[in-house]
């Protein structure tokens, strides 16, 4: 009996050790995670989600997200192909399509994909010319997304959208462009008053043309404009006299007066 009583301690530690290691092998793995098993220092693969066990003390497991991280890539100053000093910040998607080589390949791949962004935003923007940037800055995101997706496929990332947010301009810079736009709409102000005076010297044109052809036309006109002149409500009426009726008196005056 008293040997019995002598073995519930070490009973006891038994089990206690044997709850502990257990508890050591069960792993909980969530929907958006994978856990990367190395056993004895060998990758062995990623597994989840779910419950599963490892073998405590020998296997160990590294987590990794799956789901898509944002980037914020801070501000870069470079200098654009035509000699412009900007300043250019943008955003980029990525997730990690293989966790083994994320963990393998790259001591830390969130960091490192936050450098190759910078040093890419940087390496285009000075390929770049600054109008293209403005006007066309659709073709610089799919250029920066598709040479960052290119470096950092080995290490099992995919980056799916990089987007160029704010582009900040030198003072004289802007002032320029100002003075540039203010240029280009006095110009096409004065092309399209140009183009209505040609319009409306050629609508005259025609509008005599028929007239000359036409005399009773110009009598309607003389009648229009006396309606006009009505409507107005003005004190002083002056009505025009047709050339014709001037014709008329001045054969009358000329006429030899007969005996």
């Amino acid at each position: 009996m008293e040997a019995l009583l002598g073995l519930v301690p070490c009973l006891g530690f038994i089990l206690i050790v044997v709850l502990f290691l257990l508890f050591s092998a069960i792993r909980v793995v969530q929907e958006y995670e994978r856990g990367v098993i190395f056993r004895l220092g060998r990758f062995v693969g990623a597994k989840g989600p779910g419950l599963f066990f490892i073998i405590p003390f020998i296997d160990r497991m590294v987590k990794v997200d799956l789901r898509t991280v944002t980037l914020d890539v801070p501000s870069q100053e470079a200098i654009t192909r035509d000699n412009v000093t900007l300043k250019v910040n943008a955003v980029a998607y990525f997730r990690v399509l293989d966790p083994g080589k994320a963990i393998i390949q790259v001591e830390d791949y969130r960091r490192a994909t936050w450098q190759i962004a910078q040093t890419t935003l940087r390496n285009v923007i000075g390929q770049s010319e600054l109008d293209e940037l403005l006007a066309h800055r659709e073709k610089i995101n799919e250029q920066l997304q598709q040479i960052i997706d290119e470096q950092t496929e080995p290490w099992g990332v995919k980056v799916s959208i990089v987007e160029v947010k704010d582009v900040e301009l030198p003072q004289t810079m802007q002032r320029a462009m100002a003075r540039q736009a203010e240029a280009e709409r006095e110009k096409r102000a004065k092309i399209i008053h140009a183009e209505g005076e040609s319009s409306a010297a050629q609508q005259l044109a025609e509008a005599a043309e028929v007239i000359g052809r036409q005399p009773a036309t110009l009598q309607l006109r003389y009648l229009q404009t006396l309606t006009e002149i009505a409507a107005e409500k003005n004190s002083t009426i002056i009505f025009p006299l047709p050339i014709e009726f001037l014709s008329v008196f001045s054969a009358m005056m000329t006429r030899k007066p007969t005996e």
